[in-house]
């Protein structure tokens, strides 16, 4: 990922579009010009639409669509994500070029173990009942 000011390889990418930058200096140069969120991805309203579309690169551990929309219905991820200090760690590790390092850091900290549980019990149930 290249900054898109200097060309440089890029370490951040702007909150509004996502555009990548690799400094403070460039991402100034980037918010001369007005930049706009990204494009929602379109939503389907149909279920039986839903899975009949693919992961791109399924792997053994890929979780079905219909059970990560679970997430949405749940309140106890809603309470968790309430907290500031949960939702600065999810963005620290969606903008880090390796999560799978920073995460073992962070599952010290009992509130993100607390929103990865409850992650776990939708996305992973003990039980059948338990989702």
């Amino acid at each position: 990922m290249c900054c898109t000011q200097c060309n440089v390889n890029a370490k951040y990418k702007c909150p509004v579009c996502r555009v990548p930058y690799c400094s403070v200096a460039c991402y100034k140069e980037h918010k001369r010009n007005p930049c706009s969120a990204p494009p929602e991805p379109e939503r389907e309203t149909n279920a039986t639409d839903q899975s009949e579309i693919e992961y791109e690169f399924p792997t053994e551990d890929t979780v079905a669509r219909e059970i990560l929309q679970l997430l949405e219905q749940s309140e106890e991820l809603k309470n968790c994500l309430e907290n500031p200090h949960v939702r600065e760690i999810l963005e620290l590790l969606d903008g880090s070029p390796h999560p799978d390092r920073l995460i073992q850091q962070y599952m010290t900290e009992p509130i993100f173990a607390e929103f990865v549980d409850a992650c776990l019990k939708i996305v992973q149930p003990q039980d059948k009942n338990e989702r």
